[in-house]
Parts: structure tokens; C-alpha cells; sequence
């Protein structure tokens, strides 16, 4: 199976979208909704979505792996954002009904510094050697996971960049209907994102872990492919999302042929999102860590330590799972 595209800049809905005056569900304060019409917008139909490959949107946070100090490492998404004059500037622009002019970015001057180790993301559009804003005024980056950074603290408890593994949650290869936690070495992750689940991140929708014992685990983006998707109709999305058991997920990533990645968020077909018992939940998993040819005594509060004492342990569903680090 061919490689599917990695998460480097902000993805387009599937449906041309409409802004509804009324309070969001999905953030907290937003007094408008954006939700999906029924027409499949033009950047899916370039992109040939009728032929991509649909997969589950994960809830979490965006993380990257690419060299760093001569080795494999864990990034972490870091978007700079513009200082607090552009930004005014910026959206006073938006709500002025000028669209028709086009926004100038000062870039060396609008926005906040950022570490000396970040790195701009890939595909954004770049002028005069200086990488450019999105539509929201965002230049998508990613910044190193240092051991010992306490800002990400969650990213750091699931690498070991002395033996360059990381924690992996995907499917089994020999059972698509098992779930299979894994140390994975860090160099078959290269230039691959994948998304930081667990405890304390995004309000834990899958229930990992506990308050006491926290629990994160990394999946590469692609992993979960949706075999039986109804077709590409707003009505049948919609009834797929709320009456099967498949569809109880945050929502839907196409990776297009030509790299291009196309999402719908339950959110915009009007649902909520999280829910109660998550597709992601109503699977088995496994642990099959095989830690031993490392030959060396890990931390024993981390997480790669716990999950050696319970190798080749079956669980009913990824939320069974105890710490007792």
C-alpha cells in the first residue's frame, strides 16, 4: 500500500461550507457555525475525491517526524501567529468588505517570534524565500520535542530517542479488527505526521488513561482506513455518521492520489462531536511491545517501562487499559 499524504497545512471540508449565525458546538464563545451544503466543492473534484482513500479522523494534536541533531525526532505543531497590531489589522480587513484586495503580510515584522529550531511546514506557499500566512493568518510549523521540555511533556512520554522508538497505536497486520500498541522504531516514521492522543490532550475524547496515570499514544495519520463508506452524498454521510457503528468518529480524511487531503468534521454535517463510545473504543487491542533486545532498564515511571510489564496483554478496548506507573 502506497504511502498516504501527511497533515502539513490546514485541510478543505469536502462540501462548499456556509457560515450559520448561531452559536458553535464544536468551540466554546464562537457565535457562528460552519456548516456543509450539499455540493462537493471544486478542490475535492480536483483532487479526484471520487478516487481517494477515506480514512478516520483522529482527535489530537498534530505532531511530525523528521531529522533533528542527526536523528529521527518527534515534532511538535506550532503555528506562528501575527502580533497583536497585525492581527487587529488583519481583522479589520476581514470584516471590512474589501476581499476583493488581497492582505500584505510584512512577515519579518507582523508576527511573534518563534524558537530558532522551528521550521516553517511543508506545501505553504512561500514569497521572496519567506514562507506565508494562511487564511487564517497562520504560518503552520513545527518545533523540535526536547527530552526534557516541560511544554510538551505528553509528546516526550512517547518517544525514546536513546533507542529512537516511539508508543504506536494502529491496527494489527495478520487482524484489521485489532488494535496493536507497539514500540516503533522512529526512523520508519520519517516525514510522516501523525496525531498525540490520550489523557491530556483535547479534552480526551477516547477516555486513555487516568488524571493519576496518564496515557498518549501516537497514530500515523492514514492508519485507520474506512472500508465500507456510503457514497459521497450529504444525506448518506450524515446517516452514516449518526446510525453506524463505523461512523462514530470525529470525522473523515480522503487522501487524494495527488497528495491532496480532503476532511468533513462531524461538526459540519450539524453533529456532536465528542461522543460517548467511540468507534475507536469498540475495538480490542493488544500490546505487543518486544523491548527486551534493548537491553536496558527504562525509567520506571514512563511509559515504555509499564507497557514492557504488560506484553502480549489483550484488552477489550483501548479505554480497559490501567496505568499503574
Amino acid at each position: 500500500m502506497r504511502r498516504l499524504g501527511s497533515v502539513q497545512r490546514k485541510m478543505p471540508c469536502v462540501f462548499v461550507t456556509e457560515v450559520k449565525e448561531e452559536p458553535s458546538t464544536k468551540r466554546e464563545h464562537q457565535p457562528f457555525k460552519v456548516l456543509a451544503t450539499e455540493t462537493v466543492s471544486h478542490k475535492a473534484l480536483d483532487a479526484d475525491i471520487y478516487n481517494a482513500i477515506p480514512t478516520e479522523k483522529v482527535d489530537g494534536t498534530c505532531c511530525y517526524v523528521t531529522n533533528y541533531k542527526g536523528q529521527p525526532y518527534l515534532w511538535a505543531r506550532l503555528d506562528r501567529k501575527p502580533n497583536k497590531l497585525a492581527e487587529k489589522r488583519f481583522k479589520n480587513f476581514l470584516h471590512s468588505k474589501q476581499n476583493s484586495k488581497e492582505f500584505f503580510w510584512n512577515v519579518e515584522e507582523d508576527f511573534k517570534p518563534v524558537p530558532e529550531c522551528w521550521i516553517p511546514a511543508k506545501e505553504i506557499e512561500q514569497l521572496n524565500g519567506n514562507p506565508m500566512p494562511d487564511e487564517n493568518g497562520h504560518i503552520p510549523g513545527w518545533v523540535p520535542v526536547e527530552k526534557n521540555n516541560k511544554q510538551y511533556c505528553w509528546h516526550s512520554s512517547v518517544v525514546n530517542y536513546e533507542f529512537e522508538i516511539a508508543l504506536v497505536l494502529r491496527h494489527h497486520p495478520d487482524d484489521p479488527g485489532l488494535l496493536e500498541i507497539s514500540a516503533v522504531p522512529l526512523s520508519d516514521l520519517l516525514e510522516q505526521t501523525l496525531e498525540l492522543i490520550g489523557t491530556n490532550i483535547n479534552g480526551n475524547p477516547y477516555g486513555l488513561g487516568s488524571k493519576k496515570h496518564p496515557l498518549h499514544l501516537l497514530i500515523p495519520h492514514g492508519a485507520f482506513q474506512i472500508r465500507n463508506l456510503p457514497t459521497l452524498k450529504h444525506s448518506d454521510l450524515l446517516s452514516w455518521f449518526d446510525g453506524c457503528r463505523e461512523g462514530k468518529i470525529e470525522g473523515i480524511v480522503w487522501h487524494c492520489n495527488d497528495g491532496c487531503l480532503i476532511k468533513v468534521h462531524r461538526h459540519h454535517l450539524g453533529l456532536c462531536w465528542p461522543i460517548p463510545d467511540t468507534y475507536m473504543n469498540s475495538k480490542p487491542v493488544i500490546i505487543n511491545m518486544n523491548l527486551n533486545k534493548y537491553e536496558y532498564a527504562f525509567d520506571a515511571k514512563c511509559l515504555f517501562n509499564h507497557f514492557s510489564k504488560i506484553d502480549n496483554q489483550k484488552f477489550g478496548r483501548l479505554k480497559d487499559i490501567i496505568l499503574n506507573v
